[in-house]
């Protein structure tokens, strides 16, 4: 399964390929291992070098991804007993090149196995504060340039908590879709399955219950979406009735939570695979018939709209403790290309908006160019727009920007990253 992510396959889809045959227990536990790799990488890396030759990079793919696995389970996997997980992926290395191959895996690991039973080999995040890029690039393996951009803009301290924020299991979140909060609660009370209250009440926090245990969710009465996107839902504030065209909508968690008060509804997104999957979670849950288009949304097939959602694609740097696959692909580049992609698709959308409608830009990125640099951008070349943050008390003030615009942080808020900002056409 690590082995897909190279080739640009989602993390989420990778696991779905590689465990589909294993028990609901097993599954937990190849996820647990697999997320982990990905987010201590950098650590695991540095445990392994002293006893590879020749460095990680003189390693076979496939062989270092079995060392990574190995090492996260003895060095940060407590319940995993070292020989076991030593025993395990020398099974795994036998497979893929016999007997030298296990030689090898049961050398490498067993010497780091030594290592972490003594102070000075331990790769556990340590009490010291660190304030080089570098240095928390590496603690917490995420990428040193990305790190230096957030240090210079939040600060080393508040960095850490992000980074340390982005090294979390995320919880698991539901949303209200065919039943009402009310009818949730009192099944989940009903079957003994403890709930909290989801950040700035934008949904229900389940604990220690497995997705397919939660009543009504493969029937749409409920679904899974993390906080953060219901909040640039209530940000965005559109008026009950309204048309909206929901530009780049897949998996459609917003579109479920915006047909609840929408007059009509078209949804759409480029590639038809996600335009499946919109369709069916559409079909599921939302409250409304939803038109599903596969659509590229730098030419919007819609007439005027009163409201467009656009959520565009990004580096996604919010989102790095749900997807942690996602912080080895972000590079300077990348945000280059996106930020311009955006630009594109905005100017777009602006056109489908009528006079005296929305367009509502969001993002799940923390990057100033990705967001409110991107839409001062905007409305410096498009005076047909100005921002209107939601009145009254849609939202606590301090998940707004100074100009109105929804940001959130990992962790400030205990939600993923994201960011929105409303627009009102005006002429």
């Amino acid at each position: 399964m690590l082995h897909d992510l190279p080739r640009g396959i989602p993390f989420d889809l990778a696991l779905r390929r590689a465990l589909g045959g294993l028990s609901e227990t097993d599954r937990s536990l190849a996820h647990e291992i697999a997320a982990g790799v990905l987010r201590q990488r950098t650590a695991l890396d540095a445990a392994l070098t002293p006893h590879l030759k020749a460095g990680t990079d003189a390693v076979r793919d496939d062989l270092l991804d079995i060392l990574r696995l190995g090492a996260y389970q003895i060095l940060f996997l407590e319940r995993v007993p070292s020989h076991a997980a030593v025993d395990t992926a020398v099974t795994l290395g036998r497979r893929f090149g016999g007997a030298s191959v296990g030689g090898f895996i049961n050398a490498v690991l067993r010497k780091v196995a030594d290592d972490s039973r003594t102070e000075e080999g331990s790769v556990r995040p340590s009490d010291r504060p660190t304030v080089r890029p570098q240095d928390l690039a590496a603690e917490y393996s995420h990428p040193e340039w990305l790190v230096s951009r957030w240090i210079a803009r939040f600060g080393p301290e508040e960095t850490e908590r992000l980074l340390r924020a982005n090294n979390s299991r995320p919880p698991l979140v539901i949303q209200p879709a065919r039943w009402s909060l009310e009818a949730i609660t009192a099944s989940l009370d009903a079957q003994g399955i403890a709930w909290a209250r989801a950040p700035y009440g934008a949904g229900l926090v389940i604990r220690d219950h497995r997705p397919q245990d939660l009543p009504g969710l493969a029937t749409g009465a409920c679904y899974i979406q993390d906080p953060a996107q219901i909040l640039v839902v209530r940000h965005a504030a559109i008026p009950e009735g309204a048309s909206i065209f929901d530009a780049c909508a897949a998996p459609g968690g917003k579109s479920v939570a915006l047909s609840r008060h929408a007059g009509s509804l078209v949804a759409a997104d480029l590639r038809p695979a996600r335009a499946r999957r919109l369709r069916e979670n559409l079909r599921r849950a939302a409250d409304a018939e939803c038109a599903v288009l596969v659509a590229d949304a730098a030419a919007p097939p819609v007439r005027a709209q009163d409201a467009v959602l656009l959520d565009v694609p990004c580096l996604g740097t919010g989102t790095f403790a749900r997807h942690p696959d996602a912080r080895w692909r972000v590079t300077p580049d990348a945000l280059t290309r996106l930020t311009a992609q955006a630009a594109r698709l905005i100017r777009a959308q602006a056109e489908v908006v009528r006079t005296g409608g929305l367009l509502v830009f969001a993002t799940c990125s923390l990057e100033p160019e990705e967001n409110e640099l991107q839409v001062e951008a905007f409305l410096a070349a498009d005076r047909r727009f100005r921002r209107e943050p939601p009145e009254g008390e849609a939202l606590s003030a301090e998940l707004l920007t100074s100009a109105g615009d929804l940001f959130l942080l990992p962790h400030r808020h205990g939600t993923d990253g994201s960011y929105a900002a409303r627009l009102r056409r005006v002429a």
